[in-house]
């Protein structure tokens, strides 16, 4: 049994080092592409740079919520311990919640009509 929580540990510690990959990872590449075409004053360049960071935060924000789940629920499932992964989660939902809005520019209920229709209203403004 002891054998299986320390193969259950390393696989949640895994997890967790992915997620940080995945949010260095992606600043990194993200960060490259937009000094590498030097688009510094180009705002479309500029808002392609910040969804690429906020996709890498969201992304790695659910590797790290899924570690914790494990070690948290599988590994020591005390009261305060699942408290404390409760108040994780909820801060880290909530973080993704708003790196969605961020991203995508609608709140998460709303379909993708408004998105297309936010996009012909812009393009009505520049054309």
């Amino acid at each position: 049994m002891r054998m299986l929580v320390e193969v259950i540990d390393t696989i949640a510690l895994l997890i967790e080092v992915l997620g940080v990959v995945v949010i260095v990872g992606g600043f990194a590449i993200t960060s490259w592409r937009f000094l590498h075409h030097g688009m510094f004053h180009d705002q479309r360049a500029f808002m392609h740079y910040r969804h690429g960071i906020a996709r890498s935060l969201i992304l790695g924000l659910d590797f790290l919520i899924a570690g914790d789940v494990i070690k948290t629920v599988i590994i020591s499932n005390t009261g305060q311990q699942v408290a404390t992964l409760g108040l994780i989660v909820l801060i880290r939902a909530f973080l993704g919640f708003t790196l969605h809005v961020e991203v995508e520019g609608h709140w998460p209920w709303q379909d993708s009509r408004y998105k297309e229709a936010k996009d012909s209203d812009r393009g009505d403004d520049h054309g």
